[in-house]
């Protein structure tokens, strides 16, 4: 018998994360060039009790409380699946530079400021340009987003994993949007009283033109732009451009986004963007976003005591650089 199959399962794992717990009891490196190697300490638990959580043939929710063991590995089960779906909102990660884990509701971070000087060449008496990096003096505005689902054991009791699983990613994707709308909000209005992206005015008096995109992309003095988000009815002013109606940039739509390669820009469709707004961001220094772990009744969980399951997540976004956002506000066509 393999070590992992004599494993006691208790919920009290769940106080420290039950994957977690799981390898520090049986870590996944000693099962390298094994069978079992790509599998985590979560997973083969799901081998040992012989439950298939994806797939046409997956098995049945109540599969997992065949044993009072098994019953404790629903809940991961559950927060996996809320997480990859929070994790498909490819938007929000396409524009998050970078993604803090916090442990309390107050966090600062810091901002960083050039002096403006680009040229690096000084002559040996000058000073070299400077970057200067500081605490903010404000606390990271931290949001609690969740959902509930109510339901009973009975209701799910015979659908199988890969069903209930979908339902559980989308509450993820609905916790993810609203971040996104979070996000927006720091982008567009900043996270301090000076730090609010900057305003270029369109050329054009009526609708959006080809010259006012390409003032929009050269805005930018300190960072390169390589995301342009706008709202449904926005895109759609954007696709009708002859300019960005290239083969490429047909084919390269898919939805959600769409690249041109004559711009080098990503346009992402954003229904939480103002009317005739577009707003172009370096994705890359532009957002930091911090957010605790995922909470949820786990052990109501264990206990089929599903009757309202509260998920929830407290996060938060602050700008890095100022420079990294720039809005452009147009006239709509009449």
């Amino acid at each position: 018998m393999a070590f992992y199959d004599s494993i006691k399962l208790e919920k009290g794992m769940y106080n420290q994360g039950l994957t977690k717990a799981l390898e520090s009891i049986d870590p996944s490196e000693a099962y390298e060039g094994t069978e079992l190697s790509g599998l985590d300490a979560y997973e083969r638990q799901l081998k040992r009790f012989n439950i298939k959580v994806k797939g046409q043939n997956s098995d049945v929710l109540e599969s997992f409380f065949k044993t009072t063991d098994s019953s404790v590995l629903f809940p991961e089960f559950v927060r996996r699946s809320v997480l990859q779906g929070m994790e498909s909102c490819t938007v929000l990660q396409s524009i998050v530079a970078t993604v803090t884990n916090v442990e309390s509701n107050d966090y600062r971070t810091i901002k960083s400021t050039t002096d403006g000087t680009a040229d690096n060449a000084v002559n040996e008496a000058s000073d070299l340009p400077k970057t200067t990096i500081q605490t903010k003096p404000n606390l990271v505005a931290m949001k609690k987003r969740g959902r509930i689902i109510a339901s009973s054991y009975e209701a799910l009791r015979h659908q199988q994993l890969g069903t209930v699983s979908v339902i559980f990613r989308k509450v993820g994707e609905e916790i993810a949007r609203a971040q996104l709308k979070d996000a927006i909000d720091v982008l567009l209005n900043g996270d301090e009283t000076d730090n609010a992206a900057g305003v270029v005015s369109p050329n054009s008096t009526s609708g959006i033109a080809y010259e006012d995109l390409i003032k929009l992309r050269t805005s930018f003095t300190d960072c390169e732009p390589n995301v342009i988000l706008a709202n449904s009815s926005t895109m759609q002013d954007l696709l009708r451009l002859e300019e960005l109606k290239s083969p490429q940039t047909i084919l390269s739509f898919s939805g959600a986004s769409v690249t041109s390669a004559m711009l080098g820009l990503m346009f992402f469709i954003v229904n939480s963007m103002p009317a005739t707004t577009l707003l172009a961001i370096d994705k890359n220094s532009a957002l930091g976003q911090f957010q605790g772990e995922l909470i949820f009744d786990w052990d109501r969980l264990i206990e089929r005591q599903m009757e309202r399951i509260v998920f929830s997540i407290i996060c938060g976004f602050a700008k890095i650089f100022t420079d990294s956002a720039w809005k452009m506000l147009y006239n709509a066509t009449e």
